[in-house]
C-alpha cells in the first residue's frame, strides 16, 4: 500500500510520520514547508495544495491519502478560503484524476461546536460550526460526500478532537485525543475493509466524552487512553477563565471569540502576500 500524508509538517502529521513509519510500502509526505530528510520507505514532496497541477503529481500512484493539509485554526476569511476550501477541492480533484482509492479527510469536532456541553452527539447530527475554520471543514465533509457518491472514492471523515500531549483544562477532559490514539485511529481508517463514506469522531475513550464513537469502532479503532487520568490534577489547579459562551458550548473559546476588524485586515493583507 502507498500512503500519502498532506500537511506532514504539522503536529499531527509529524506524529503520524513516526507512528506509521515502516508499515507501508511507501509513505509519501507532502507539505509546503521543509521536513527532516526522509528515511527508507519515505518520500518527501514539496507542494502547495492551492496548485492543482502540483497536487495531481503528488497523488500519482497513491492508494490512500491522509489529508491533513490546511490552516488548522480560526483565521481571516481569505486565508481559510485559499488553504482550506480551494486547497481541499484541489486535493479531491487530483485524487479523482489519478484514481486514488481512499481519502481520510481530517475534519474537526468544531463542526459541531455550537452544541451544548453534555449533549451526546452521533455522526448524523446536523453540523453547527463555531468558526470560519469549522465552516471550511464542513465544506470539506460535503465535498468528500460528493466525491464518494459521484466518483466512487472511498472516504473516511475524521472529526478530530483536541490533540495535545495531555489535556490542559476541563473541556479537554471530554474532547482530548492522545498521540497513540490518533495514530491507531488513522491506521484503522487506512486499513479498514471497503467503505463508501464514513464519519468518525476522533477522540480517546474519555469518561466525559460527548461523542458517539461507534462508527470508529466498526472500522477497528480501540482507544487506549482516557483523559480522566489527568482529571484530579486539572480539577485541583487554577481553572482557566471562560466566557459564558465558551463554557456553554462544545467548541469552547471558538464560540466566544472573533477577530477584531483591524486584525482581520492585517491577516488578509498578509495572506495576499503569501
Amino acid at each position: 500500500m502507498r500512503v500519502l500524508i498532506t500537511g506532514a509538517a504539522g503536529r499531527i502529521g509529524a506524529v503520524l510520520r513516526e507512528g506509521l513509519r515502516g508499515r507501508y510500502e511507501c509513505l509519501r509526505l507532502s507539505d509546503k514547508r521543509p521536513l527532516p530528510d526522509p528515511v527508507e520507505g519515505e518520500q518527501f514532496v514539496v507542494a502547495d495544495l492551492t496548485d492543482l497541477d502540483a497536487m495531481i503529481d503528488v497523488v500519482d500512484g497513491i492508494d490512500v491519502i491522509v489529508h491533513l493539509g490546511a490552516t488548522a485554526a480560526e483565521d481571516a476569511w481569505p486565508v481559510i478560503l485559499h488553504n482550506n476550501i480551494a486547497g481541499t477541492f484541489n486535493l479531491f480533484e487530483a485524487a479523482r484524476i489519478r484514481r486514488v482509492r481512499r481519502i481520510l479527510f481530517a475534519s474537526t469536532h468544531h463542526v459541531v461546536g455550537y452544541y451544548p456541553r453534555g449533549k451526546r452527539l452521533g455522526v448524523d447530527e446536523p453540523v453547527r460550526p463555531d468558526s470560519r475554520y469549522a465552516v471550511s471543514k464542513a465544506f470539506g465533509e460535503t465535498l468528500a460526500r460528493l466525491y464518494a457518491d459521484k466518483h466512487g472514492i472511498e472516504v473516511v471523515v475524521m472529526r478530530i478532537g483536541t490533540f495535545r500531549p495531555r489535556p490542559l483544562d476541563r473541556r479537554m477532559l471530554s474532547a482530548w485525543i492522545s498521540r497513540r490514539d490518533v495514530i491507531d485511529l488513522v491506521r484503522c481508517c487506512i486499513e479498514a475493509p471497503r467503505v463508501h463514506y464514513e464519519v468518525v469522531f476522533g477522540v480517546s475513550d474519555n469518561r466525559r466524552n460527548w461523542w458517539d464513537v461507534g462508527s470508529a469502532r466498526r472500522l477497528g479503532y480501540v482507544s487506549q487512553d482516557d483523559a480522566e487520568s489527568f482529571a484530579a490534577e486539572i480539577e485541583a489547579g487554577i481553572p482557566i477563565a471562560e466566557s459564558a459562551a465558551a463554557s456553554q458550548f462544545q467548541g469552547g473559546s471558538n464560540c466566544a471569540t472573533e477577530f477584531s476588524a483591524d486584525l482581520e485586515k492585517l491577516l488578509a493583507s498578509l495572506a495576499r502576500r503569501r
